[in-house]
């Protein structure tokens, strides 16, 4: 058994089922192997999660909720817009790469979800997406961002480098989660560029 038995048993069921999903695929696990990695029982998980998909659901819910706590302060701070914005696109690559195997299982799963659970996880991520954007807005008002590009282009376009950093982002490569946070708000912040 791999499961730390000084954690609490939800995390200790968090942890295997997140490795297992990553290594294996969400289809491919059983809740067998779940509990027997975390060292608990299936009652456990069953009292904790009520089911393999709400355990699915749950890990991608940490990692939007870290990432939406995140992303509020960093556009509620009292800076410039270019700071706040810059600030909010490192971090979403930051905590992506810090939680490379949700984003590997959230990408990969999504789709098998329960549609309850499915609308739910879409309507979590469109309020992010909806802060974000709302940043690149205040920006072109002001002034500070060129408008030549509509917010939601601009939108998908760094969404979309960060949801392609689980196929090549490795941690033993040449750059740091920061170095690669860093070129990406840079290249967005230059698009912006008035």
């Amino acid at each position: 058994m791999t499961g730390s038995t000084d954690q609490p048993v939800p995390r200790r069921l968090l942890a295997a089922a997140t490795r297992l999903f990553a290594e294996r695929g969400y289809e491919r696990t059983s809740v067998q192997e779940i509990v027997e990695a975390a060292g608990v029982t299936k009652g456990a998980l069953y009292h904790y999660f009520g089911s393999k998909d709400d355990l699915l659901h749950e890990i991608y819910g940490r990692l939007l909720r870290l990432q939406q706590q995140r992303l509020d302060a960093f556009a509620g701070a009292d800076a410039p817009v270019e700071r706040r914005l810059r600030d909010a696109a490192a971090d979403v690559v930051v905590t992506t790469i810090d939680n490379l195997d949700d984003a590997v299982i959230f990408f990969r799963t999504m789709h098998q979800l329960s549609p309850e659970k499915h609308k739910q996880v879409r309507t979590e991520r469109r309020r992010y997406h909806e802060r974000f954007r709302a940043l690149i807005e205040e920006g072109q008002s002001s002034g500070a961002f060129s408008t030549e590009t509509p917010a939601d282009l601009v939108v998908d376009y760094h969404f979309g480098s960060v949801h392609h950093l689980s196929s090549w982002y490795r941690p033993d490569g040449p750059l740091t989660p920061q170095q690669v946070a860093d070129h990406l708000a840079g290249l967005l912040l230059r698009a912006l560029r008035p």
